[in-house]
């Protein structure tokens, strides 16, 4: 009796310890963890996910903001206040890109803005950080300097570089020579050069925060990594991109999805040099125009949202998956 006693001892013994360690969580814990989960969530799909899926349905309304909306189709050859509220299918989409002169003039710009930001402020914002974290001299104070544009607002870095670009006292056409009456640069008014000198300054703020995220990558890297490979030969430059780089995969795909945000929300610095025309034509200044603007045109203003939401999921999208395509592909075993 004893024995069976003591062979039942260790199994009843395991599962006392199991059921001690699964504590049962009180109600007061339950409504902590309803909050903490519940709260973010809901201002999630407050302010993103519902403002994204109300634009798209309002992309296919003709609407200006008063009154309600109906699933009326839009009456043709009509005034604007009679079919107000009413459904207006792709007619908006077709408008943009036939009917609106500024579109294609936006869509391009904001294109070359994500070339200029990928091609450009990301690769001299990695350089920035691989030298920084080689431990040059006077690394601290360089950091600091190069990440002192991200801590201005774009609205005072639009005004900083107005005073650099100006025509007969900016700094760069005294550099230069060109700020006489006769021979000065309009930088900022001439739009075959604009675009270009805007995309400066919005490179010059990139490149520190893209530094800045690099610099956290790189320090995360394993030490023993980088002395492997010096171990095997490998230069630093090899040592970076055939060991580092790779690892540090997740701050790449943090980086892409930051650029792309950053390229096609683009508003600041073209609003405050001459409101978004004449040369600066972007979609989200296209988008504020039409929605809050004087037209007030909700439902076009919309659709022109959508298409910038298009062009900023196809590049990330692309990433993603050939970033994850790799990543499963098989193995060569040698």
């Amino acid at each position: 009796m004893s024995s069976a006693t003591d062979a039942r001892t260790p199994a009843a013994a395991t599962k006392v310890r199991r059921r001690r360690g699964v504590r049962q969580l009180s109600k007061r814990d339950r409504i902590v963890v309803a909050l903490l989960l519940g709260v973010p969530l809901l201002l999630d799909l407050a302010f993103i996910w519902f403002p994204a899926l109300a634009t798209v349905l309002l992309s296919f309304t003709k609407w200006n903001g008063v009154g309600g909306l109906h699933t009326k189709a839009c009456l043709p050859n009509v005034p604007s206040i009679v079919n107000n509220g009413c459904l207006y299918g792709v007619q908006n989409y077709h408008q943009a890109a036939t009917i609106y002169p500024e579109f294609w003039p936006a869509v391009r710009h904001n294109l070359i803005w994500l070339a200029v930001f990928i091609l450009l402020a990301t690769p001299l914002g990695m350089l920035f950080a691989v030298l920084i974290d080689r431990g040059i001299k006077g690394s601290r104070m360089y950091q600091s300097i190069l990440f002192l544009p991200v801590m201005l607002s774009l609205a005072l870095i639009g005004i900083i570089w107005e005073f650099m670009y100006s025509q007969n006292y900016g700094l760069i056409n005294t550099v230069i020579g060109r700020n006489g009456n006769s021979n000065a640069i309009d930088w900022l008014g001439n739009p075959h050069l604009n675009l270009w000198a805007v995309l400066v300054e919005a490179t010059w703020r990139q490149a520190g925060y893209v530094m800045v995220l690099y610099l956290a990558g790189l320090k995360a890297v394993d030490p023993s990594l980088r002395e492997a490979a010096v171990v095997d030969g490998a230069n630093a430059w090899q040592s970076f991109w055939h060991v580092v780089f790779p690892v540090m995969k997740p701050i790449n795909i943090v980086i892409m999805v930051v650029t792309v945000i950053e390229s096609l929300r683009a508003f600041d610095l073209v609003y405050i040099t001459n409101k978004g025309i004449n040369g600066l034509e972007l979609l989200s200044v296209l988008v504020t125009s039409n929605i809050v603007g004087e037209t007030q045109r909700v439902g076009f203003g919309s659709a022109l949202g959508v298409v910038l939401l298009v062009i900023s999921l196809v590049p990330i999208s692309i990433f993603l998956y050939q970033t994850f395509r790799r990543e499963a592909a098989p193995k060569d075993v040698r």
